[in-house]
């Protein structure tokens, strides 16, 4: 009988590729909400949201690219769910270091 575990992940993201999550070994993912914050009380960022295929040689397959996301508002770059192999992984990337987060729900079966 499978486990079921419930998972938040979370990233503060920087200007440089960077890992919210990755799918454990023997396990599949997934993620039942995503959610980007821009913390910055003035300045809207833009954001990039892409997972990588462990199967595929890491390859990059975006949801959101350079998505401007405005001072104190929120955007959802996960319109339905997302499902995640082992090894496969959640990424973002900003504009700006330090003005968003990243917060996704993640329901892993193993």
């Amino acid at each position: 009988m499978p486990t079921y575990t419930y998972v938040n992940a979370d990233l503060d993201i920087l200007a440089s590729n960077a890992t919210a999550y990755t799918c454990p070994a023997a396990t599949t993912a997934v993620v039942i909400g995503c959610q980007v914050a821009n913390v910055d009380g003035t300045n809207s960022a833009n954001v990039s949201v892409f997972w990588t295929d462990d199967s595929a040689a890491d390859k990059v397959t975006y949801l959101c690219k350079t998505v401007a996301v405005p001072a104190n508002e929120s955007f959802a770059p996960v319109a339905g769910k997302l499902v995640l192999a082992a090894g496969d992984t959640l990424q973002a990337v900003a504009s700006a270091a330090g003005d968003l987060e990243l917060t996704a729900s993640v329901l892993e079966i193993s």
